[in-house]
């Protein structure tokens, strides 16, 4: 009997997910659910990756409930590449976990997203259009960490992510500061680069996010360097017409 209850205690026991903290696998047969919101808790593999939409979306359900949440953590990997600055939001996921194209937090205000999540447009009101879902092709991975004999290990194993896409690496001994470009080819459809956590993001078609909404701190610096640029050819042009003009006869 003893035996027995011991069996059925481990049956019925919750196991924690090995990818994802904030997941148990519980019930018989053991299934995994990640709680997006307190009517949605789709199921998820524990053997992957948790998608970026559901990480994000029960990142702010736990807010809302007072749970712990994910710490954050912050060169330019390409001229295109562009930056998360809006922070965390709650997104709207598609049943596979990919974000939805386009994004409203809950509000009037809409934007479109690349396959990260990460805005790639001006923010409009609901009619605004955001025809697909533009796939991110290249990231820039940056850690805290120390020395490590294989990053291509530590991809595969942490991220799932296939080695021969790390395309370079930099490490800082003195900051334990590793830096990791991670590229796959244009089309490709089998790895999400999105999950990953990343800083720059460099999509298959340039963003469409224009000078009005700039933040004003880099607004105000792009006004000072065009007014010192101004200033400078005016004393440039002033100098050498000074230099060409005739002097005047004694």
């Amino acid at each position: 009997m003893k035996g027995f209850i011991l069996l059925a205690l481990a049956v019925f026991a919750a196991f924690p997910c090995r990818t994802m903290k904030w997941v148990n696998c519980d019930g018989a047969p053991c299934t995994c659910q990640i709680t997006l919101d307190d009517s949605n808790r789709p199921a998820i593999d524990c053997e992957k990756l948790v998608s970026k939409c559901f990480l994000m979306k029960a990142e702010m359900y736990r807010r809302k409930m007072g749970q712990d949440v994910r710490i954050n953590i912050g060169g330019k990997p390409h001229e295109d590449a562009i930056m998360d600055n809006d922070g965390i939001y709650n997104p709207d996921c598609e049943n596979d976990g990919k974000f939805k194209a386009k994004q409203c937090n809950n509000t009037d205000e809409c934007w479109c997203v690349n396959s990260a999540g990460v805005r790639r447009t001006d923010k409009g009101d609901k009619n605004m259009n955001c025809s697909k879902l533009v796939e991110t092709f290249m990231i820039r991975l940056e850690l805290t960490h120390k020395e490590l004999d294989s990053v291509k290990n530590l991809l595969q194993t942490r991220y799932q992510v296939d080695g021969s896409l790390v395309k370079n690496v930099q490490y800082d001994p003195d900051g334990r500061y590793i830096v990791i470009d991670i590229e796959k080819e244009k089309g490709d459809r089998t790895t999400n680069l999105g999950n990953m956590i990343v800083v720059y993001y460099v999509d298959e078609e340039r963003p469409t996010i224009t000078m009005q909404y700039l933040t004003g701190g880099i607004i105000a610096v792009i006004v000072v360097v065009v007014l010192v640029v101004v200033l400078g050819l005016l004393a440039l042009v002033s100098a050498q017409f000074k230099v060409k003009m005739p002097k005047s006869p004694a």
